[in-house]
């Protein structure tokens, strides 16, 4: 292996690319990675050592805080390759300030600003050939964060390991989405951690997800807890309802990810002079249109798919299967979205980031 220092960072290349070993056109997501990934430890008071090495194993202390108090969060972004092999991410200060964010939530240290687009842009253009050009392929982009302090001491951890690992993605198609309104569990309470992308907050999902399975629907959306009456997100993404032809979604609070893509959903569709109305969405005003036929769509955004769109709905063994459009406002909106991901289009907002 290879050593070389680029600015701040110090590189070990891989002896061998395992590139020839994938299969490209039958990818699962997020279970492929590429050669290299980065790595920046942060110990007495400081982060320090940032590196991109081999994709490897971790070998952590049994009694690191991360396995018994879920000190972990992480980001979930993407690049893209355009025509002309140019290789481009989407929003990626927004990711920086997210991380930071959900780390302060959880007494983690602040991760600088230089050490994150520098190891990421190197580590991008190390495994540059990874990215595959093609409309819907992309590489999906995994910072993390972990608490790696060895002891079982209720505190904060006073060590830290910042990592970016990477996968090859294909165009993302989930199948039919059928969902369950919550009307027992919840995603997350005020003053909790709902806001932040903290491990903990998806691995309480599971149970409540895998019933609604039982079911045969495929996510949940959740409803706040205190009330269970207004509507919040839908799975891992944020959540859209389209009544008659005006676009409604609930405002982000310390219960709501502030996610990159709802952002961007409200910009383009008010760009299109769609009518967009961010504020509480209560259960039964959406039951109300799926009743007298005003729901015309619901659909969840994302990193992973940019926006799901979801079948039909069901709420306490009722269920209701929504309409088929001859104009969709989410595959309309997810077409310029993903335009301007990669580069066809023109980028008024200033979304891009070349890499």
């Amino acid at each position: 292996m290879s050593k070389d220092t680029i600015q701040n960072i110090t590189v070990e290349k891989a002896a061998t690319s395992r590139i020839n070993e994938v299969d490209f056109d039958n990818l699962v997501f997020g279970s492929v990675f590429t050669d290299h990934m980065f790595i920046c430890d942060y110990k007495d008071g400081e982060w320090k050592d940032p590196k991109i090495v081999p994709y490897q194993p971790l070998t952590l202390d049994p009694s690191a805080k991360v396995f018994h108090y879920g000190q972990a969060v992480f980001e979930g972004m993407k690049a893209y390759r355009d025509d002309d092999d140019q290789v481009w991410l989407f929003r990626p200060d927004e990711n920086y300030r997210r991380i930071n964010k959900s780390g302060e939530r959880l007494a983690m240290p602040e991760f600088p600003e230089q050490f994150f687009f520098e190891g990421l842009t190197t580590l991008l253009k190390l495994d540059n050939a990874w990215i595959k050009k093609g409309f819907g392929n992309s590489l999906y982009i995994r910072p993390f964060v972990i608490g790696t302090e060895a002891g079982v001491m209720a505190s904060p951890s006073q060590e830290y390991k910042f990592m970016i690992i990477c996968a090859p993605a294909q165009s993302y198609y989930a199948g039919d989405v059928r969902v369950k309104i919550a009307d027992h569990y919840s995603r997350a309470a005020s003053g909790g951690t709902g806001y932040a992308k903290a491990a903990g907050n998806y691995a309480g999902q599971f149970y409540p997800t895998n019933l609604a399975k039982e079911e045969g629907y495929q996510q949940v959306i959740w409803t706040d807890a205190n009330t269970h009456e207004y509507l919040e997100e839908a799975g891992t993404m944020n959540v859209f309802f389209r009544v008659n032809d005006k676009l409604i979604t609930s405002p982000v609070s310390d219960r709501i990810l502030d996610g990159v893509t709802r952002k961007s959903v409200i910009e383009v569709a008010k760009d299109m002079g769609i009518e967009v109305e961010v504020r509480p969405v209560s259960v039964k005003e959406i039951i109300a249109a799926a009743e007298d036929g005003s729901l015309k769509e619901i659909f969840g955004s994302g990193t992973a798919a940019v926006i799901t769109m979801v079948k039909g709905l069901g709420y306490k063994g009722d269920k209701w299967e929504l309409p088929q459009n001859e104009r969709s406002f989410s595959q309309e909106i997810k077409q310029r979205i993903m335009e301007i991901q990669y580069n066809k289009a023109e980028d008024k907002f200033g979304w891009r980031f070349k890499v």
